[in-house]
This record gives structure tokens, C-alpha cells and sequence, in this order.
């Protein structure tokens, strides 16, 4: 009996050694026959002429984004549309926050020149012979108190809110874009949502009725009939905070604003002269207003002069220039009868108020 590597037939007559290293490479032994796979071909890939039992699949047509990348977009597309819908509904704002702001109460008082408004061409030299001769130009005079945390609310929340009455101040009395080109979202934008009509309805509707008059919001002036002369108003004034209770803290801001005015029109030699606006104010915050720098107005309390008595201060401030003097007339008249009114005021202004050249 042969081998492992011998044939069956014996070893083949006429070679040496029977041809083993020559027909080495093609003869194989039991074991390997016994390990070999065997595949039988179906009766399809017989009638096909053998074709192979396992095909390769054609390559996918790879047209714009896989489907991995297509809903990884449509994720993201998700997480950013909730997100904004999300901060549009502020989910968790505080409870009390959806309570009605309380309105701005205000109390504009003109102050009329006992004589004749001084003037100067030399706008530095009014200012130097005035009681504004050492006030600070712009935001400059609006400087932050020292800052100390409270009771319920962080050094960092009070300084928020410091800020925040800051940033009120000097776009709604410093701003000439305010003062004399009617703009106010600037000023509105850091209102409190609850206040927003009222602030609407002030200038859409104005009345001296001590909730809608503009002059409260902010300082105006008519382009018509004025012009800067000095676009850096000296200010001086004080600020101060405190907590009121354990969810609100309170801004009070007492602010002298002097202007130095023209009469409109393209002559720039024409005398200026200055104008004195005195704004004491109460910002009311609570921790959404810190939160998205906003706040509720609460107190107006306004003096400007030189005022006329007979103009009306309530829609806009109306300076008298230089060389001018007030009419002799009274406020308008204030009906006792009529709720919800405010007394029309009218005050006088001192002489020591006015430059002295």
C-alpha cells in the first residue's frame, strides 16, 4: 500500500523515484481531500455555464449625502430650532416676572429765566462761567458707585443692574441721535417687556397725564428749532442701589445734564447757550431684568430750564436760546375734576443757574 504521497495506481514505470518532485505539486494527500470544501453549483448557475454561486454586488451610486451625513443635518437642524423656540418662550422665567411691570409715574417741571437767556459764541467760555465748569464731558460723568452685594442678590448682580441704569441714562440723555434725530429703540430695547407699550403709547399718543408723556423716557429736542452745539454734554451726578425686598433691587439716579444749544439752521456763529436738564430716576429689577439687561422705569422726576412756562415740556423739551426770554404766562390750567391727571408745574430759575459773563 503506497504512501500519503504515493498514487493509487503505485508509482508510474519509466521515471525516477516514480515522478514524485515532478508531479509533487498536483498530487495531494487524504487529509487535504477530506478538508477541502466542496461547492455545488445550482441548477441556474449549471444552465448559465457555471457562472459563480457569489456575486459582487455593483458599487452604490453615491448621489449628494449619505444617509449618516442627512441625519446628522436634520438633528442639528432640530436641536437649533429648539433652541430658539426655547428662548423665544424664556420657559424659566420667574413666576413673578409675568406680573404686570408697574408704570412709569412722571413729573416734568419747566423753569422759566427771570431776564434775558445769556449767550456766547465761545461755547468752553459758557461753560467755564457756569456752574458746569467742572462737570465731566459724556459718560464720563456717569461713574459707577462702589458696589457692595446685598442680602439676596451677588456683588456681580449689582453691578449688573448699575450697568444696566447706566446704559439707560447715557443713550436716553446723551445720545444726539436721541436728542435731536427722534430715535428710540435704543432706548426701548432696555426697557422691560411689561413697559414697552406704555414707552409705545408715549410717543404714538403723547399727554401730560403723568404716565405718557415722552419727555420722562428720555431727553428730546425739536431739530427745528435747535441744534448741538457741543456734542459732549457735561454731566455730574450720583448713583446709588439697594434691595427692596429679596427678589428686587433698586437704582436710584440723580443727574444735572448741561447742553450747549444753537437755534437751527447752518449758521455757526450765531450765540449758543446752555441748557440745564435735572433727572432723578428709579430702575426696578428683578432677576430677569439682571439676567437679559433690562429694566422697569418707575420715577421720573424732570426740571429743565431756560423753559417757558406756555410751552409744552411734555412731548419735547423746548429751550429757550440766547437773547430770549419767557412769556409771561401761567402752566395750563389743572382740573381737580379730571382722575387720573397731574398738576401742570411750573418753576422759577434761579439767577446763579445761569452762566455769568
Amino acid at each position: 500500500m503506497g504512501g500519503p504521497s504515493d498514487p493509487p495506481e503505485g508509482t508510474p514505470e519509466g521515471a525516477p523515484g516514480g515522478g514524485e518532485d515532478e508531479y509533487r505539486s498536483v498530487v495531494f494527500d487524504e487529509s487535504f481531500v477530506r478538508a477541502a470544501r466542496l461547492q455545488e453549483y445550482s441548477a441556474r448557475e449549471r444552465i448559465t455555464d457555471h457562472a459563480p454561486a457569489v456575486r459582487r454586488r455593483p458599487p452604490l451610486r453615491r448621489s449628494g449625502l449619505s444617509r449618516q451625513a442627512l441625519i446628522l443635518v436634520l438633528l442639528i437642524a432640530v436641536a437649533f430650532g429648539t433652541a430658539v423656540y426655547m428662548g423665544v418662550r424664556h420657559p424659566y422665567r420667574n413666576p413673578a416676572a409675568e406680573s404686570p411691570a408697574e408704570p412709569l409715574r412722571t413729573t416734568v417741571i419747566p423753569l422759566a429765566p427771570q431776564g434775558k437767556v445769556p449767550g456766547a459764541t465761545n461755547v468752553e467760555q459758557l461753560y467755564a462761567h457756569s456752574p458746569a465748569a467742572q462737570f465731566r464731558p459724556g459718560a464720563e460723568g456717569v461713574p459707577l458707585p462702589v458696589s457692595r452685594r446685598t442680602a439676596h442678590f451677588s456683588d456681580g448682580q449689582v453691578v449688573a443692574a448699575l450697568l444696566t441704569a447706566k446704559d439707560y441714562i447715557v443713550r436716553s440723555a446723551l445720545d444726539p441721535g436721541v436728542l435731536t434725530g427722534g430715535q428710540t429703540r435704543r432706548v426701548r430695547v432696555l426697557l422691560d417687556s411689561g413697559q414697552q407699550d406704555q414707552f409705545d403709547q408715549s410717543f404714538d399718543r403723547p399727554t401730560a397725564d403723568g404716565r405718557h408723556a415722552p419727555s420722562g423716557w428720555l431727553v428730546r429736542f425739536d431739530p427745528a428749532r435747535v441744534k448741538l452745539a457741543d456734542r459732549e454734554i457735561r454731566v455730574q451726578g450720583t448713583m446709588q442701589a439697594a434691595e427692596t425686598d429679596s427678589s428686587t433691587l433698586e437704582v436710584t439716579t440723580d443727574h444735572t445734564f448741561v447742553y450747549a444749544l444753537r437755534p437751527a439752521g447752518p449758521d455757526q456763529n450765531t450765540e449758543a447757550s446752555l441748557f440745564t436738564v435735572r433727572r432723578e430716576l428709579h430702575f426696578r429689577f428683578d432677576r430677569d431684568d439682571l439676567r437679559l439687561h433690562q429694566t422697569e422705569l418707575v420715577v421720573a422726576h424732570v426740571q429743565a430750564g431756560p423753559h417757558s412756562c406756555a410751552e409744552d415740556s411734555a412731548v419735547r423739551l423746548r429751550p429757550l436760546l440766547a437773547g430770549q426770554t419767557a412769556k409771561e404766562a401761567a402752566p395750563a390750567g389743572t382740573d381737580p375734576y379730571a382722575t387720573g391727571s397731574t398738576p401742570a408745574l411750573c418753576g422759577s430759575l434761579a439767577p446763579g443757574a445761569q452762566p455769568k459773563l
